[in-house]
């Protein structure tokens, strides 16, 4: 079991924290070949690459914005360069940012809307490119505010409803080419990102536990081994699904 995708070749979007990280390091447990990519943050980046490469993984570093179309074609070439086909992406990358509607802006729309939608559409273009004859694995990181919509989320809620109607659509459009496209659809997960938003502790995170049957918030590690599975040859008749892990959080 430990080596369900030996052999296999995986980018990880936004993968030098949280969700991502974890998800590159299970991947990477579970055999592929990771591709650690990061905006900003190369040093948390080298840290995940560290602690795969000292498990006797094999992953690297690789920086892009994959909201830039000239970082994501940087990204995947990068990726060839150093593993060859890809076989799995993750598009993780994401900006978590809430705002009542009265400071919602054109700015804020945008910037949400062209990482969290636009650079998950081109960097899984770039992927066609880059997968082999027998197809791939596309996971998009969406969120239970696809569907549970709290207040003061409307741009971040609709990127995340966006992100379940492209995996949809991919889902069909490139089915017969041996492409599956699913979505895992987290619940507030405890990462850097819901720190610095602030929220990690207090009064949201109370009513979201008290929403949430299992009564407590995701950590990190409670969404890589779904990656896994969806990467894995296991999901090989699955494809446009929605996976909620949010403790029955709906």
């Amino acid at each position: 079991m430990a080596q369900r995708l030996a052999g296999k070749v995986a980018i990880v979007t936004g993968a030098s924290k949280g969700i991502g990280a974890s998800i590159a390091k299970h991947l990477a447990e579970a055999g592929a070949s990771v591709v650690v990519n990061y905006a900003s943050s190369k040093t948390g980046a080298d840290r995940v690459v560290s602690e795969i490469t000292g498990k006797g993984g094999r992953a690297v570093a690789v920086q892009a914005d994959v909201a830039k179309q000239a970082d994501i074609q940087r990204l995947f070439a990068e990726a060839k360069k150093a593993f060859g086909p890809l076989d799995v992406l993750v598009n993780n990358a994401g900006i978590y940012e809430f705002a009542p509607l009265e400071q919602v802006t054109a700015e804020h729309f945008r910037k949400l809307f062209d990482l969290n939608v636009l650079g998950l559409i081109l960097a899984s273009r770039e992927a066609l490119k880059h997968f082999g004859p027998t197809g791939g694995s596309i996971i998009n990181i969406s969120s239970v505010v696809a569907t549970a919509a709290p207040p003061n989320t409307s741009v971040y809620s609709a990127t995340k409803g966006a992100v379940d109607a492209v995996t949809r659509s991919l889902a069909k459009e490139l089915g017969p080419r041996g492409i599956r496209v699913n979505a895992i659809n987290p619940g507030m997960v405890e990462t850097e990102g819901v720190h610095s938003a602030g929220i990690a502790e207090g009064d949201f995170r109370k009513q979201v536990e008290a929403g949430t049957p299992l009564g407590r918030i995701g950590q990190p590690q409670d969404i890589g081994p779904a990656a896994v599975f969806l990467a894995s040859s296991e999901a090989s008749w699955i494809t446009g699904e929605t996976l909620h892990i949010a403790g029955g959080f709906r």
